[in-house]
């Protein structure tokens, strides 16, 4: 088995791709003509967007969708720089609400938190250094 995609739910998937691409340089890959549903060249594993839409034809029990609002999902997608304060600060500029400033942890990492327009936690962090 291969982890290979993330599914994550949205207002507005055109939007949505476009704050990804502007905020960390994403391209987006694939996008349905419904714009619907879409997908970012993001590496290995693929990151994609659905509309609530979709999502509702899909979970007839329904979900709980991020409110930018409230607390968010525990639940994060991260993405690594090594050059973070640039990254972090271009994100913000993009749209992207700081939720927890750049830190350095005590194993030498710089992390920081986000929340994407759709109020999802993104994580921007240092690579781990393993020796």
């Amino acid at each position: 088995m291969k982890y290979a995609y993330t599914i994550l739910y949205v207002q507005n998937v055109s939007e949505t791709l476009a704050f990804y691409e502007k905020a960390f340089g994403f391209v987006t890959r694939f996008i349905t003509p419904e714009k619907d549903y879409g997908e970012l060249v993001s590496g290995e594993v693929t990151i994609a967007f659905a509309s609530h839409e979709l999502g509702n034809s899909n979970f007839k029990k329904g979900y709980h969708r991020t409110n930018a609002s409230e607390k968010p999902l525990g639940a994060e997608l991260v993405f690594t720089s090594e050059d973070i304060e640039k990254e972090f600060d271009k994100a913000v500029e993009a749209g992207a609400y700081i939720y927890e400033p750049l830190k350095q942890k005590p194993w030498g990492q710089t992390v920081g938190y986000l929340r994407d327009i759709n109020g999802f936690l993104v994580e921007v962090c240092t690579p781990i250094k393993m020796d």
